[in-house]
């Protein structure tokens, strides 16, 4: 699994135009082939920072997606951002017997459920 993040500050007066635009590129990327996750998320401290989380099944998925034509859009509008954007990739697994070392046995972490997730980083790039 392939988590991919992309982190931005918009102009206050460019905000709202820059995330209706990744907002209506969101419902569409889901649908795309190994797209498990795509969401957007606003900071709750500056209303200007943006983060846009997806979660990819392989790479090579990712690979088709980051050459398509929605990704293409939301670089372009990304051409709104007031800092250089941050992207970042993490690749996800689960070690073998991690489950005994933390002293988990098949249930969930939280009492309303969860799981344990695993990452490993992978270099930045930024625009």
């Amino acid at each position: 699994m392939i988590l991919f993040t992309v982190r931005m500050k918009a102009p206050s007066g460019k905000r709202l135009e820059l995330s209706q635009t990744i907002s209506s590129l969101i419902g569409p990327i889901r649908t795309e082939k190994g797209c498990k996750r795509c969401d957007l998320y606003q900071d709750i401290v500056d209303e200007n920072k943006l983060c846009l989380l997806e979660q990819w099944d392989t790479q090579e998925n990712l690979k088709i997606h980051l050459r398509s034509k929605r990704f293409g859009v939301l670089r372009g509008a990304m051409n709104l951002l007031q800092e250089p954007y941050e992207m970042m990739f993490l690749n996800a697994f689960h070690p073998a017997g991690i489950e005994d070392l933390l002293g988990v046995q098949q249930k969930s972490l939280y009492q309303g459920g969860g799981s344990l997730k695993y990452g490993q980083l992978s270099p930045i790039m930024r625009g």
